[in-house]
């Protein structure tokens, strides 16, 4: 049974990830909403990547020192006044900016939370603690996206934002009623927490699971137009298949956890990411049909989320000196990888190509993962031989 303190955590989980998925399944509508072309769309994308790019990693370290429920409401509050602002947006270059400040909290919510359910959970259920917090980022995908979308053809997109706003709020009362008053860390200096950017391993993580996510970026940013113009697929069954790739989501999220316990975890991720580079190239090769697109609609899903724990596990082998900044760059990783498949994949679609084209890039930023991993695991190797 889950513990009724770790529930708020997994409610912050499925706004987060609601609002960061939500908008590949009504980017159509959106751009329309504002009067503006698909791969402008996808700026709002990249955006709001960028906002948890540049908000993990600060956030955490500017207010690591403060009580975590705290910090927790806060950044949810944060998260609430930025998705009520997207909701009103009047024109595109407020609405960039306010998807770029909704990015600000969403890694360090993710990063802080993570130590607080470790100091709730139960002796020796301390990953299923962490599991329940992100339990909630992969509903989000089952039913959340899916309803968001829904509602954003049928009825306005700005009413996906309202929503994803009032969950916000939701999350801060629950925060304050369910989760008790935890004892702030003792304080390390910034400038001691950002010695474990010296390390060049921890580096070379950041960029396979940046640019290596990138490629199911660049497939999801565009995924909307793919089903609609070259799948021909109906707008009105593109809830479906969100739905799909959330339980192909939910189901990776779990089966990577059992890969990442068996098998190291760069091995892992070189293993997923070879089996991402297959998939995307098969998205390109067969969006024509139908049966196939549901059937790499959930491969991808799920393969993409199986990429979670071993990278998480990797980049906090290589942080350890400071903790809860660690926990928080697997985020800051994965929307890079956000940013960068959105940008990169609107090239093609800016030029005029196909809505197909998105994924010959997909395919190459993923195995451009393959290969960098490839190259940590030799440098692994060769390190190893030598201390012997």
């Amino acid at each position: 049974m889950i513990k009724k303190s770790l529930l708020p955590l997994a409610l912050g989980g499925f706004g987060i990830g609601m609002t960061e998925f939500v908008i590949m399944g009504i980017l159509p509508d959106v751009a329309a909403g504002l009067h503006i072309t698909i791969p402008q769309a996808g700026h709002l994308i990249t955006a709001y990547a960028l906002g948890v790019v540049v908000g993990a990693p600060t956030l955490v370290s500017l207010l690591a020192h403060r009580p975590p429920r705290s910090v927790l409401m806060w950044f949810m509050a944060l998260f609430t006044l930025f998705n009520a602002m997207s909701a009103f947006a009047p024109n595109y270059e407020v609405m960039l900016l306010s998807r770029f400040m909704a990015g600000l909290p969403h890694g360090a919510f993710f990063g802080v939370g993570a130590v607080v359910a470790r100091q709730l959970a139960d002796e020796g259920k301390v990953a299923a603690a962490l599991a329940t917090m992100f339990t909630g980022l992969t509903l989000a995908n089952v039913f959340g996206v899916p309803a968001g979308t829904w509602l954003g053809h049928n009825l306005s997109w700005r009413a996906v934002f309202l929503v994803v706003a009032a969950i916000g709020l939701l999350t801060v009362f629950a925060l304050r009623r369910l989760v008790p008053p935890i004892a702030a860390n003792a304080r390390t200096s910034l400038r001691q927490d950002l010695r474990i950017f010296r390390s060049r391993a921890l580096w070379l993580a950041l960029a396979i699971t940046s640019i290596g996510t990138g490629g199911f970026f660049a497939f999801f940013s565009y995924i909307a137009p793919l089903l609609t113009e070259v799948t021909h697929l109906q707008p009105a069954r593109l809830p479906m298949v969100m739905t799909v790739v959330g339980v192909g989501m939910t189901v990776g999220v779990l089966l990577g956890g059992r890969l990442a316990d068996r098998v190291p975890p760069l091995q892992a991720i070189l293993l997923l990411l070879a089996g991402m580079s297959t998939l995307l190239l098969c998205n390109g090769l067969f969006a024509a049909s139908q049966p196939a697109m549901l059937l790499l609609a959930f491969a991808t899903g799920a393969n993409a989320l199986a990429l979670g724990p071993p990278i998480q596990m990797l980049l906090i082998e290589h942080s350890r000196d400071a903790e809860m900044l660690g926990s928080s760059l697997g985020q800051s990783g994965f929307n890079i990888g956000n940013a960068l498949g959105a940008f990169l994949g609107g090239i093609p679609l800016s030029l005029g190509y196909s809505s197909a084209a998105p994924q010959w890039v997909a395919a190459g930023l993923a195995l451009a993962g393959v290969v960098l991993a490839a190259t940590m695991l030799a440098q692994g190797r060769v390190q190893a031989r030598a201390a012997v």
